[in-house]
């Protein structure tokens, strides 16, 4: 027979009767885990309302939780913002055809993700261990509207490192979170990411032109990265080929693949956003895009992905949560048809 603790008892019923805790009851952590950096996304087919969240989960044992966050919505576009960091000579390059090291140019992230979190809510939650042995632990939002959300948990055979698994989320449809007790405040510098040993792959579903599309396993290629010499929380890597993106179909008619120029390679900028928290963004484009416009950085509709650090208790990093909130940047026509959303999870714990 499975034995039971008072506090997890004490939250299976309250959770079953609706209740929320005693603000003094004890409620078990999630996988023993207070602190969650978390990737939500509002996606589906058809809608031009999507939206991508970002943020963190603090977890207390009174039965609390309180999300910091921040929100990027097509309702309320917001443009890219530049980081103020570019890539030195060191791992990046002045012309035009390089092969092997990323144009120089300033590189962007998504509004508002220089700053903190706009957005801050709290919460209940209980937790409870289900038929198979899984806990699941239930979140609700003590907001204006109604909002629950559910996830179950996992832990890594060290138990150093908490993962949610989606389970259900009134408002969202997708979702990635990791945790541990190590303060939000420990992050790993782009050296550590650059060295780390294993192997990340992702998982994304992203929304563009009206559809949701998943996608698993794809190898982050993190060791392919240069370091700068002077920018050092700053990574590059220019990906000299693609099988599938920058087309001639993809809005590359003169220098895509499948033309005689035949540019398929892809810009990469990794880079560190704060030295106190687990910021990080990620900052892509196809060359070929740039030169279609004939410009050097491009301006066009990059790709803006903030992301999250996934840090255990011992403070080793696993890898990001994050987000895409690329806007188009042009207001004629349909602009939200162009859109790209994501949410996603690079990581070895998947």
């Amino acid at each position: 027979m499975r034995r039971w603790s008072l506090a997890l008892s004490l939250g299976l019923l309250l959770a079953l009767l609706g209740i929320a805790p005693p603000a003094n009851a004890a409620v078990e952590l999630p996988g023993g885990k207070k602190n969650f950096v978390v990737s939500l996304g509002s996606l589906r087919d058809g809608s031009r309302e999507n939206w991508t969240r970002l943020g963190t989960y603090a977890f207390d044992a009174n039965g609390t939780v309180t999300a910091r966050t921040y929100l990027w919505n097509q309702k309320t576009p917001v443009a890219r913002e530049k980081t103020g960091t570019t890539p030195d000579l060191s791992c990046a390059t002045n012309a035009n055809d390089s092969r092997t090291h990323v144009r120089r140019c300033e590189t962007l992230t998504a509004g508002g993700f220089k700053g903190a979190p706009a957005e801050t809510r709290t919460g209940t939650y209980t937790t409870r261990t289900d038929a198979s042995g899984v806990q699941l632990v239930h979140i609700t939002w003590q907001i204006g509207q109604a909002w629950s959300e559910q996830w179950a948990v996992t832990l890594t055979p060290d138990r150093t490192l908490a993962r949610l698994d989606y389970r259900f989320n009134t408002l969202a449809t997708h979702g990635y979170a990791y945790g541990s007790n190590a303060e939000f405040t420990t992050r790993r510098a782009m050296s550590s990411v650059l060295a780390f040993p294993g192997t990340l792959k992702q998982d994304i579903t992203s929304w563009a032109k009206d559809k949701v599309g998943t996608s698993t396993g794809q190898t982050f290629q993190h060791r392919q990265f240069r370091m700068c010499t002077t920018a050092t929380h700053c990574l590059t890597y220019v990906q000299p080929s693609s099988t599938a993106a920058c087309q001639k179909t993809g809005g590359c008619p003169n220098y895509g693949g499948g033309t005689t120029a035949d540019v398929t390679s892809i810009q990469y900028h990794l880079l560190k956003m704060s030295s106190y928290d687990r910021r990080d963004s990620l900052w892509h484009w196809c060359t070929c895009l740039a030169m279609e416009r004939n410009e050097f950085c491009y301006t066009g509709n990059s790709h803006v992905k903030p992301m999250l650090q996934i840090i255990d208790d011992n403070g080793n990093f696993h890898g990001w949560v994050g987000a895409e909130a690329s806007f188009y940047p042009s207001s004629a026509g349909e602009p939200r048809y162009s859109d790209m959303l994501a949410t996603f999870r690079i990581t070895t714990f998947r």
